[in-house]
């Protein structure tokens, strides 16, 4: 890796990293390490800290395994879980025995972004356009049309094309639909889960 591009990745991780703080920081200024989560989603684990319940759900959530995910939430101590989450990043590492997780990093850049770009009634990164961000990275071109010019039913369209997607294939198209003519983007194009 060039220096260059070390920075900019560095400089996108302390992005990301100082959005979430900025995001983050009512929440936590008032909350206990004990201190259960409030959220209604129902992905509540009420055995978990409220830091390892927001890494799993909202970090994680759309990288981790069942398997992984299943594995963590058995997992009875804090060092257990802090070591589990070790683990999970160093398992990813592109470049094991390097200082920086390089997917770790552009899986925080992706997070910010989605967050700051396809954010809506909900966080960016749970939006269709956000998911599909964070899991498969910008993709190679973006076809957008409106209301007028779209061909379903008068809402505009995001076509998403990517050259290669693994376990699809080559030259994939994602097209999500406006349902609400207010920016809330839904996937339209079956995925493999």
């Amino acid at each position: 890796m060039t220096t260059t591009s070390s920075i900019k990745l560095t400089a996108y991780f302390l992005q990301a990293a100082l959005i979430g703080l900025c995001i983050d920081a009512p929440a936590h200024a008032q909350s206990t390490k004990t201190e259960r989560p409030t959220i209604s989603s129902g992905r509540i684990s009420h055995d978990l800290p409220t830091k390892y319940q927001r890494w799993l759900d909202e970090d994680v959530h759309w990288i981790i395994t069942p398997a992984e995910r299943a594995d963590f939430t058995r997992l009875s101590k804090n060092e257990e879980r802090d070591g589990f989450v070790e683990q999970f990043w160093r398992h990813r590492d592109p470049t094991p025995g390097t200082a920086e997780n390089e997917y770790k990093e552009e899986h925080y850049r992706r997070i910010a972004y989605a967050n700051v770009h396809f954010a809506q009634a909900v966080p960016g990164w749970e939006t269709d356009r956000g998911r599909i961000y964070i899991v498969y990275g910008p993709p190679d071109l973006i076809k957008a049309e409106s209301a007028r010019s779209s061909g379903d039913s008068g809402k505009p369209t995001e076509l998403w094309h990517y050259h290669s997607i693994p376990g699809y294939g080559k030259d994939v198209d994602l097209m999500f639909v406006d349902v609400c003519r207010c920016g809330d983007y839904r996937l339209e194009t079956p995925l493999k889960n």
